[in-house]
């Protein structure tokens, strides 16, 4: 087996799928036999002229191939893979729910949001944004440290937000990122805080985002595995440099 499929192999299954998918469809607008203009998220023409595609293909499509489309690739192949092989390793069905759930969101505030999200037109990065949010906030990477360029080090939890600042500094739009902070936010409160609270409080309703077996059944043949809740500090990574 040569060395790019034996990489490519190495990365969990739904990873593998979104990078595979994602760099197909680049791939497609760069030979020309798509246009990017059939992928852009548009309700008008989901809804009236039956163009359901753009539902999936608004979140695949990151640019033409470019050193920025590889920094994109980079994410969402680095976080999506830590979060799979992390948090996720045994609850795949959960990891698939959160990305549903993040997809589900971003469409809504395309729709229904203000004119600062509604301009929004390609759902990739945001959705990569979120994913970076979900990973920097678990409790496990609390003492990660980590920097950027080499120069300035800080914590895991702080990334999303350095990479916003970093986004101003170089006077790029914003929205995306804003927007993956806000879903992941959302995600991480039903993930990990509301089921504390509800624990607490002696509610029934304690896991809102949990699928249900038969359904956990299906997608990972396995049975289901209730989603643990950790402590908000962990400190057996305080150690771990993350470059």
């Amino acid at each position: 087996m040569d060395l790019p499929s034996f990489m490519i192999l190495q990365i969990p299954p739904v990873s593998r799928l979104y990078l595979t998918a994602a760099v197909g469809v680049t791939a497609a607008c760069f030979l020309d036999m798509v246009s990017p203009l059939t992928l852009y998220y548009n309700y008008d023409l989901i809804v009236e002229k039956g163009q359901y595609w753009r539902l999936v293909t608004s979140f695949l499509f990151f640019g033409s191939f470019s050193l920025d489309f590889l920094f994109h690739m980079y994410f969402v192949v680095r976080y999506c893979r830590l979060l799979e092989e992390g948090p996720y390793r045994s609850r795949r069905g959960d990891f698939i729910i959160m990305l549903l759930f993040g997809m589900a969101c971003m469409l809504s505030f395309t729709l229904v949001g203000s004119t600062y999200f509604t301009k929004i037109k390609f759902l990739g990065h945001p959705l990569a944004f979120m994913m970076v949010y979900v990973w920097a906030r678990g409790p496990e990477n609390l003492n990660v440290r980590m920097s950027l360029l080499g120069l300035f080090p800080f914590n895991a939890p702080y990334l999303p937000w350095v990479l916003l600042g970093f986004s101003l500094l170089l006077g790029n739009p914003i929205e995306t990122d804003l927007m993956g902070i806000l879903v992941g936010h959302i995600y991480f409160f039903l993930d990990r805080i509301y089921p504390k609270v509800a624990d607490v409080r002696g509610w029934q309703w304690r896991r809102p985002l949990n699928l249900p077996k038969y359904l956990v059944a299906i997608v990972t043949g396995q049975a289901h595995v209730p989603a643990p809740v950790p402590a908000l500090a962990a400190d057996q990574n305080a150690n771990r440099v993350v470059q």
